[in-house]
Protein backbone atom coordinates (compact mmCIF):
# COMPACT_ATOMS: atom_id res chain seq x y z
CA UNK A 1 0.00 0.00 0.00
CA UNK A 2 1.28 3.47 -0.92
CA UNK A 3 1.27 5.30 2.42
CA UNK A 4 2.41 8.56 0.86
CA UNK A 5 -0.83 9.21 -1.00
CA UNK A 6 -2.83 8.89 2.24
CA UNK A 7 -0.83 11.43 4.27
CA UNK A 8 -2.81 14.51 3.11
CA UNK A 9 -6.12 12.75 3.80
CA UNK A 10 -4.89 11.83 7.29
CA UNK A 11 -4.24 15.52 7.93
CA UNK A 12 -7.70 16.35 6.60
CA UNK A 13 -9.16 13.74 8.95
CA UNK A 14 -7.34 15.50 11.78
CA UNK A 15 -9.03 18.72 10.70
CA UNK A 16 -12.46 17.06 10.76
CA UNK A 17 -11.90 15.31 14.09
CA UNK A 18 -10.72 18.53 15.73
CA UNK A 19 -13.81 20.33 14.44
CA UNK A 20 -16.16 17.65 15.75
CA UNK A 21 -14.47 17.71 19.15
CA UNK A 22 -14.76 21.51 19.21
CA UNK A 23 -18.53 21.15 18.82
CA UNK A 24 -18.66 18.52 21.56
CA UNK A 25 -16.64 20.65 23.98
CA UNK A 26 -18.84 23.66 23.23
CA UNK A 27 -22.27 22.06 23.50
CA UNK A 28 -21.79 19.16 25.90
CA UNK A 29 -18.71 19.86 28.03
CA UNK A 30 -19.02 23.61 28.35
CA UNK A 31 -15.32 24.24 27.69
CA UNK A 32 -15.37 26.84 24.96
CA UNK A 33 -11.72 27.64 25.67
CA UNK A 34 -10.72 24.13 24.60
CA UNK A 35 -13.11 24.34 21.64
CA UNK A 36 -11.34 27.48 20.42
CA UNK A 37 -7.96 25.76 20.52
CA UNK A 38 -9.44 22.79 18.66
CA UNK A 39 -10.66 25.07 15.86
CA UNK A 40 -7.18 26.58 15.66
CA UNK A 41 -5.79 23.04 15.45
CA UNK A 42 -8.22 22.36 12.59
CA UNK A 43 -6.83 25.40 10.80
CA UNK A 44 -3.28 24.07 11.23
CA UNK A 45 -4.30 20.71 9.74
CA UNK A 46 -6.10 22.51 6.91
CA UNK A 47 -3.06 24.65 6.12
CA UNK A 48 -0.77 21.65 5.83
CA UNK A 49 -2.98 19.05 4.10
CA UNK A 50 -3.08 20.91 0.79
CA UNK A 51 0.57 21.90 1.02
CA UNK A 52 1.65 18.32 1.71
CA UNK A 53 -0.53 17.02 -1.15
CA UNK A 54 1.14 19.42 -3.58
CA UNK A 55 4.65 18.71 -2.31
CA UNK A 56 4.11 14.95 -2.55
CA UNK A 57 2.29 15.19 -5.86
CA UNK A 58 -0.68 13.21 -4.59
CA UNK A 59 -3.55 15.68 -5.01
CA UNK A 60 -6.86 14.01 -5.88
CA UNK A 61 -10.55 14.94 -6.37
CA UNK A 62 -11.44 12.77 -3.35
CA UNK A 63 -8.97 14.65 -1.19
CA UNK A 64 -10.40 17.97 -2.34
CA UNK A 65 -13.96 16.90 -1.56
CA UNK A 66 -12.95 15.47 1.81
CA UNK A 67 -11.21 18.73 2.65
CA UNK A 68 -14.36 20.71 1.88
CA UNK A 69 -16.52 18.42 4.01
CA UNK A 70 -14.10 18.82 6.91
CA UNK A 71 -14.02 22.59 6.45
CA UNK A 72 -17.82 22.90 6.67
CA UNK A 73 -17.69 21.24 10.08
CA UNK A 74 -14.54 22.85 11.47
CA UNK A 75 -14.89 26.37 10.05
CA UNK A 76 -18.65 26.62 9.59
CA UNK A 77 -20.52 24.61 12.21
CA UNK A 78 -17.93 24.62 15.01
CA UNK A 79 -17.50 28.43 15.22
CA UNK A 80 -21.27 28.89 14.82
CA UNK A 81 -21.86 26.71 17.88
CA UNK A 82 -19.34 28.82 19.81
CA UNK A 83 -21.25 32.01 19.02
CA UNK A 84 -24.61 30.32 19.60
CA UNK A 85 -23.55 29.17 23.05
CA UNK A 86 -22.19 32.60 23.89
CA UNK A 87 -25.38 34.38 22.83
CA UNK A 88 -27.47 31.79 24.65
CA UNK A 89 -25.62 32.74 27.83
CA UNK A 90 -26.83 36.34 27.48
CA UNK A 91 -30.42 35.13 27.95
CA UNK A 92 -31.82 37.61 25.44
CA UNK A 93 -35.16 35.85 25.72
CA UNK A 94 -35.82 34.75 22.13
CA UNK A 95 -34.74 32.31 19.44
CA UNK A 96 -32.98 34.79 17.18
CA UNK A 97 -29.59 33.46 18.28
CA UNK A 98 -30.26 30.43 16.06
CA UNK A 99 -29.73 32.81 13.16
CA UNK A 100 -25.95 32.52 13.56
CA UNK A 101 -26.15 29.07 11.95
CA UNK A 102 -26.86 30.77 8.60
CA UNK A 103 -23.08 31.09 8.32
CA UNK A 104 -22.83 27.29 8.00
CA UNK A 105 -24.92 27.28 4.82
CA UNK A 106 -22.83 30.08 3.32
CA UNK A 107 -19.62 28.28 4.27
CA UNK A 108 -20.84 25.22 2.35
CA UNK A 109 -21.78 27.39 -0.63
CA UNK A 110 -18.39 29.13 -0.56
CA UNK A 111 -16.58 25.77 -0.57
CA UNK A 112 -18.71 24.45 -3.42
CA UNK A 113 -17.87 27.56 -5.46
CA UNK A 114 -14.18 27.25 -4.59
CA UNK A 115 -14.04 23.62 -5.75
CA UNK A 116 -15.36 24.61 -9.16
CA UNK A 117 -13.52 27.91 -9.65
CA UNK A 118 -10.21 27.69 -11.51
CA UNK A 119 -9.40 31.34 -10.72
CA UNK A 120 -8.51 30.57 -7.10
CA UNK A 121 -5.39 28.46 -7.49
CA UNK A 122 -2.97 30.96 -5.90
CA UNK A 123 -5.32 33.53 -4.37
CA UNK A 124 -8.94 33.73 -3.23
CA UNK A 125 -12.19 35.33 -4.31
CA UNK A 126 -14.22 35.90 -1.18
CA UNK A 127 -13.33 35.31 2.45
CA UNK A 128 -11.87 31.80 2.98
CA UNK A 129 -13.80 29.68 5.46
CA UNK A 130 -10.83 29.24 7.86
CA UNK A 131 -10.65 33.05 8.09
CA UNK A 132 -14.37 33.08 8.84
CA UNK A 133 -13.74 30.66 11.70
CA UNK A 134 -10.88 32.70 13.15
CA UNK A 135 -13.04 35.83 13.12
CA UNK A 136 -15.79 34.05 15.04
CA UNK A 137 -13.38 32.66 17.63
CA UNK A 138 -12.48 36.21 18.61
CA UNK A 139 -16.07 37.40 18.33
CA UNK A 140 -17.31 34.57 20.54
CA UNK A 141 -14.73 35.42 23.20
CA UNK A 142 -15.95 39.03 23.19
CA UNK A 143 -19.65 38.25 23.72
CA UNK A 144 -19.59 38.66 27.54
CA UNK A 145 -17.87 42.05 27.24
CA UNK A 146 -20.35 43.24 24.61
CA UNK A 147 -23.24 42.00 26.74
CA UNK A 148 -22.08 44.06 29.71
CA UNK A 149 -21.35 47.19 27.68
CA UNK A 150 -24.28 47.43 25.25
CA UNK A 151 -26.79 44.94 26.66
CA UNK A 152 -28.03 41.52 25.61
CA UNK A 153 -30.47 42.59 22.89
CA UNK A 154 -28.02 44.97 21.19
CA UNK A 155 -25.31 42.32 21.31
CA UNK A 156 -27.62 39.78 19.69
CA UNK A 157 -28.53 42.19 16.89
CA UNK A 158 -24.86 43.08 16.37
CA UNK A 159 -23.89 39.43 16.00
CA UNK A 160 -26.75 38.69 13.62
CA UNK A 161 -25.60 41.59 11.43
CA UNK A 162 -22.03 40.25 11.59
CA UNK A 163 -23.37 36.84 10.57
CA UNK A 164 -24.93 38.36 7.46
CA UNK A 165 -21.79 40.36 6.61
CA UNK A 166 -19.40 37.41 7.03
CA UNK A 167 -21.74 35.12 5.08
CA UNK A 168 -21.86 37.51 2.14
CA UNK A 169 -18.11 38.07 2.24
CA UNK A 170 -17.52 34.32 1.88
CA UNK A 171 -19.46 34.14 -1.37
CA UNK A 172 -18.35 37.54 -2.70
CA UNK A 173 -15.94 38.20 -5.56
CA UNK A 174 -13.57 40.19 -3.33
CA UNK A 175 -9.96 39.35 -4.34
CA UNK A 176 -7.98 38.21 -1.30
CA UNK A 177 -4.36 37.14 -1.07
CA UNK A 178 -3.31 33.76 0.30
CA UNK A 179 -0.34 32.18 2.04
CA UNK A 180 0.02 29.46 -0.58
CA UNK A 181 3.54 28.73 -1.77
CA UNK A 182 4.41 30.63 -4.94
CA UNK A 183 7.44 31.77 -6.92
CA UNK A 184 6.75 35.45 -6.35
CA UNK A 185 9.64 37.48 -4.88
CA UNK A 186 9.42 38.34 -1.20
CA UNK A 187 8.93 42.01 -2.07
CA UNK A 188 5.55 41.09 -3.60
CA UNK A 189 4.44 39.40 -0.39
CA UNK A 190 4.48 42.43 1.88
CA UNK A 191 0.72 42.13 2.67
CA UNK A 192 1.31 38.64 4.05
CA UNK A 193 4.22 39.90 6.15
CA UNK A 194 2.19 42.83 7.46
CA UNK A 195 -0.68 40.50 8.33
CA UNK A 196 1.65 38.19 10.27
CA UNK A 197 2.91 41.15 12.32
CA UNK A 198 -0.66 42.33 12.97
CA UNK A 199 -1.74 38.82 13.94
CA UNK A 200 1.06 38.31 16.45
CA UNK A 201 0.69 41.78 17.94
CA UNK A 202 -3.10 41.70 18.23
CA UNK A 203 -3.24 38.21 19.74
CA UNK A 204 -0.52 39.05 22.28
CA UNK A 205 -2.27 42.30 23.17
CA UNK A 206 -5.95 41.32 22.92
CA UNK A 207 -5.96 37.55 23.39
CA UNK A 208 -8.62 35.67 21.46
CA UNK A 209 -10.21 38.90 20.22
CA UNK A 210 -6.98 39.45 18.32
CA UNK A 211 -8.17 36.75 15.90
CA UNK A 212 -11.06 38.99 14.85
CA UNK A 213 -8.75 41.99 14.53
CA UNK A 214 -6.44 39.92 12.33
CA UNK A 215 -9.25 38.98 9.93
CA UNK A 216 -10.42 42.60 9.75
CA UNK A 217 -6.83 43.56 8.86
CA UNK A 218 -6.82 40.77 6.25
CA UNK A 219 -9.93 42.22 4.64
CA UNK A 220 -8.53 45.77 4.66
CA UNK A 221 -5.19 44.68 3.19
CA UNK A 222 -7.01 42.79 0.46
CA UNK A 223 -8.90 45.96 -0.47
CA UNK A 224 -5.68 47.81 -1.27
CA UNK A 225 -5.19 48.41 -5.02
CA UNK A 226 -1.89 46.48 -4.99
CA UNK A 227 -3.81 43.27 -4.29
CA UNK A 228 -5.30 41.65 -7.36
CA UNK A 229 -7.26 38.43 -7.59
CA UNK A 230 -6.14 35.48 -9.66
CA UNK A 231 -7.16 36.11 -13.25
CA UNK A 232 -9.31 33.63 -15.09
Amino acid sequence: MNIKKHIPNMLTAGNLLSGVLAIVFTLYVGRTDIAMWLIVLSAVFDFFDGMVARLLGVSSPIGKDLDSLADVVSFGLAPATLVFRGLEGLDAGNYLNYGVFVVVAFAALRLAKFNNDTRQSTSFLGLPVPSNALFWIGAAAAIPSFGLSIGASATLITYLVLTLVLSLLMVSELPMFSFKLSKEPLSHKWPQLVLIVVAVGSVVWLGWFGCSVTIIAYLLLSLLPQQKGEKA
